[in-house]
C-alpha cells in the first residue's frame, strides 16, 4: 500500500476567510450568504455547482469572498481545477486561506510542482502561511522540495503543529530517510493514529518488519488502514505465513478488510501456494461488496496461477471486463510458469491482434514460455522484436529468460557470448543463471571460468559458490568440493536449505530435508517406508548419483529419501482424502531423484500432484509430469 493512502482523515478545515456580509450590494431578494453557502457545500456534481455560480452571478453575489472561497473548493472536489484556478485568478488580493485553498487543490491532483509555485507566490505577495497551508502542501511532496518547507514551517513556527509534524513524519518515510522520520516521530509529544501509521508505513516500506510490529502491537486502537499496512509489509518482504496470520487476527478483531487488505492477502498466498485460504479470499470478495476490477482481478489471476490452479486463473480472466495489458501479462506469465508454452504463445498474439502494445512484462512472459518449452529460434526472435518492433529496450530480467533458454538447450557458449556482450551492466543473478546451466550439461571448464570472474569481480554469492561446489561434486572432484567449501566458509556465505510447503485445512506446513519437529512426524516417516515400497515394487531405483557428498550408495539413498519435497508429500498423502489432488511448494529446483518419484506415486496413487519450484510448475498425472521432464 502506498504511504500516501494513510491520510484518510483530513485535518480540520481551517476557518473562512473573514468578509464583510452586508448585502447592499445584492438585490433585495437574494439569499443570505450562509444558505448560499450551505448550497455550494452540499453540490454533488457540476451541472448542480454551475447553477449556484450561474445564481451568484444574477444576484451580483460573485465577488463574495466567502462564497468565492467555497466554490474554488467545490470545483477542485469534482476534478475541475481549471475552473478553481480560473475562480482564484480573479480573487482580488487574497489571503492565506485563499492560497492555501489553491495549494491543497493542486497537491490533491498530483501537481506539486504548482502547488509550490503557489506557496512562492504568496510569499511574494507578503501573505504567510499558516499550519493549513504546510499540512496541504506536505500531502505526497517530494522529498527534497519538502526539506526545503520544513525549514519553512521551523522558520514561520509551525513545525510542532501535529498535522504539521505528521505530514513531515510521512514525507521522510517516503522518501526513505528513516532516521529523520523516527526523529520528528519521537519528538512528538501527542502521537495520532495517522501518525503512528505514518512510522509503521515507514517501517514496512523499508524492510524494517519487527520495528513496524512493535509500534503496530502498541496501537491502543486500529483501523483497517493500519492491519493493511503491517499485513502488506511483511508480504512485500518475504514473510507471507505471518502475514496470513495477522490477517486471520483482523477478521477475530472484526476489522472489516478492504480492497488493499485483500490485495496485499493475494500475493501472500501466491507466495506460499495457500490455495485454500486463496479461494476464501476470492468468495469474501464477490459476497462482500468489494468488487471484482481490473487491479482484484489480475491479483487474482496471479494467486491462482501460483497456486498451481490454472483453471480458476482462466476463469477470473475470462470475467474481467475491461481487460488492461497489466491482466493480460498476468495471464500469460501463469500460462509460462506452468509450462503451457503454446497457450502463452498464443495468448501473445490473440492480445496484439486486439490492439494492446506488449510492455516488459509481456516479454518476460512470451521469453520464459520458449525457456521452458526449449524454443530456441522463437526465443530470439521475440528478444529481436523488442526493439526492432516493439520500442522496448530489454532489461537484464531479459537477458536472464534469454540466458536460461540457451543454457538449458545446451547452446552454453552462445550464452556466454550474449553475458559478456549485454549492454547493460552485468548482473549477478544472470551469471548465476549460466553456472546453473554448465552444472546442468556438466561443463565443467566453463563454469570454473564463470565462478572464477565472479569472485574477482565481487559478484559472487552463496548461489555461485553452490553450483560450483556441485559442478565438481558431480564430476567425482571431491578436492574441488572441499576447497569451495571452505572459500564459502571463509567469505561468510550459507546455503539455502531446500524447505517444501503444503496447505491442509486452510494451514500452511513446512519441511525441511530430514525434518522432525511436525507434530505427525512419526506417520509421516511411516509413510515413507510404505513409499519406499511402493516404488521398489516398481522396479524404481533412487538416483544416488545426485547425491552431491562423498558417501556411500546407502548413505546417499537414505539422504534423498528424506528430501523436504517427500516429506510434504508424505504428509499430504496421509493427511488428504484418497483421490484429491496435492499441491507442494519448493523455494529450489526440485531435484531428479524427487521428480521421477513423484511421477511414480502420481501412477501408483492416481493422484495428480502439483509441484512449483523456483523455476515452473510441475502437474504429475498418471506417471507423466507436464515439463516433459524438460526442466
Amino acid at each position: 500500500m502506498s504511504s500516501t493512502t494513510i491520510f484518510t482523515t483530513p485535518p480540520p478545515r481551517p476557518p473562512l476567510p473573514h468578509a464583510n456580509t452586508t448585502r447592499s450590494s445584492t438585490t433585495l431578494h437574494s439569499p443570505p450568504p450562509e444558505k448560499i453557502a450551505i448550497l455550494i457545500d452540499k453540490s454533488k456534481s457540476l451541472n448542480h455547482l454551475n447553477q449556484v455560480h450561474a445564481f451568484l452571478y444574477r444576484h451580483n453575489l460573485h465577488d463574495h469572498p466567502i462564497l468565492n472561497f467555497k466554490l474554488q473548493r467545490s470545483y477542485s472536489s469534482l476534478g475541475h481545477l481549471n475552473r478553481t484556478l480560473a475562480l482564484f485568478n480573479k480573487t482580488q488580493n487574497p489571503n492565506v486561506f485563499f492560497y492555501t485553498s489553491i495549494i491543497h487543490a493542486h497537491t490533491i491532483h498530483n501537481l506539486h510542482h504548482l502547488a509550490l509555485l503557489f506557496y512562492v507566490q504568496m510569499l511574494s505577495q507578503n501573505v504567510f502561511p499558516n499550519a493549513f497551508t504546510f499540512s496541504s502542501i506536505l500531502k505526497s511532496c517530494p522529498i527534497e522540495p519538502a526539506k526545503l518547507l520544513h525549514g519553512q514551517a521551523i522558520k514561520f513556527g509551525f513545525d510542532a503543529e501535529l498535522y504539521v509534524r505528521t505530514c513531515l513524519v510521512d514525507v521522510y518515510a517516503r522518501g526513505g530517510d528513516v532516521v529523520c522520520a523516527r526523529t520528528l516521530f519521537d519528538a512528538m509529544p501527542e502521537k495520532s493514529l495517522v501518525s503512528l501509521t505514518a512510522m509503521i508505513t515507514c517501517y514496512a516500506k523499508y524492510g524494517m518488519i519487527d520495528e513496524a510490529r512493535v509500534l503496530f502491537d502498541g496501537l491502543e486502537e486500529r483501523d483497517a488502514i493500519c492491519w493493511n499496512v503491517m499485513i502488506d509489509g511483511y508480504a512485500q518482504h518475504g514473510l507471507p505465513n505471518e502475514g496470513l496470520l495477522l490477517f486471520r487476527q483482523m477478521l477475530n478483531a472484526k476489522v472489516r478488510p478492504n480492497e488493499v487488505t485483500v490485495l496485499a492477502v493475494l500475493s501472500a498466498c501466491g507466495q506460499t501456494g495457500a490455495l485454500e485460504t486463496g479461494r476464501w479470499v476470492h468468495s469474501y470478495i464477490e459476497n462482500n461488496g468489494i468488487g471484482i476490477n481490473v487491479r482484484v482481478g489480475t491479483s487474482l489471476i496471479d494467486m491462482y496461477s501460483k497456486c498451481g490452479s490454472l483453471e480458476d486463473a482462466r476463469l477470473v480472466f475470462e470475467r474481467i471486463s475491461n481487460k488492461d495489458v497489466v491482466a493480460w501479462n498476468s495471464m500469460l506469465v501463469g500460462y509460462a510458469m506452468h509450462g503451457f508454452s503454446q497457450d502463452a504463445l498464443r495468448l501473445f498474439k490473440e492480445m496484439c491482434m486486439i490492439g494492446y502494445r506488449p510492455t516488459d512484462i509481456t516479454f518476460i512472459g512470451v521469453l520464459n514460455a520458449c525457456g521452458h518449452a526449449g524454443l530456441v529460434s522463437e526465443g530470439w526472435k521475440f528478444f529481436y522484436s523488442m526493439k526492432d518492433e516493439h520500442g522496448i529496450e530489454p532489461k537484464v530480467e531479459h537477458y536472464g529468460c534469454m540466458v536460461n533458454l540457451l543454457g538449458r538447450a545446451g547452446y552454453l557458449e552462445e550464452a556466454y557470448e550474449l553475458v559478456k556482450n549485454m549492454e547493460i551492466e552485468q548482473d549477478p543473478v544472470l551469471w548465476g543463471t549460466l553456472l546453473g546451466a554448465c552444472r546442468l550439461h556438466g561443463n565443467i571448464a566453463l563454469g570454473e571460468q564463470i565462478a572464477e570472474y565472479l569472485v574477482s569481480q565481487n559478484l559472487a554469492n552463496s548461489g555461485t559458490y553452490v553450483l560450483l561446489s556441485n559442478i565438481y561434486a558431480a564430476a567425482g572432484n571431491w578436492e574441488g568440493v572441499a576447497r569451495v567449501r571452505t572459500l564459502m566458509k571463509e567469505s561468510g556465505f550459507e546455503k539455502e536449505p531446500g524447505c517444501s510447503s503444503i496447505e491442509v485445512n486452510n494451514k500452511v506446513h513446512e519441511f525441511l530435508a530430514g525434518d522432525l519437529r511436525h507434530p505427525k512426524s512419526k506417520e509421516i516417516y511411516e509413510m515413507l517406508e510404505e513409499i519406499n515400497g511402493w516404488l521398489k515394487s516398481h522396479g524404481y531405483t533412487p538416483q544416488t548419483e545426485i547425491v552431491l557428498h562423498d558417501l556411500e550408495d546407502a548413505q546417499k539413498e537414505r539422504s534423498l529419501g528424506v528430501h523436504s519435497e517427500k516429506l510434504a508429500l508424505a504428509f499430504g498423502l496421509i493427511i488428504t482424502k484418497p483421490g484429491t489432488a496435492i499441491k507442494i511448494v519448493k523455494n529450489l529446483r526440485v531435484c531428479a531423484d524427487c521428480h521421477a518419484v513423484t511421477k511414480l506415486i502420481s501412477k501408483i496413487t492416481g493422484r495428480k500432484i502439483v509441484m512449483r519450484d523456483r523455476n515452473r510448475f510441475h502437474h504429475f498425472v498418471n506417471g507423466l509430469c507436464s515439463c516433459g521432464d524438460y526442466w
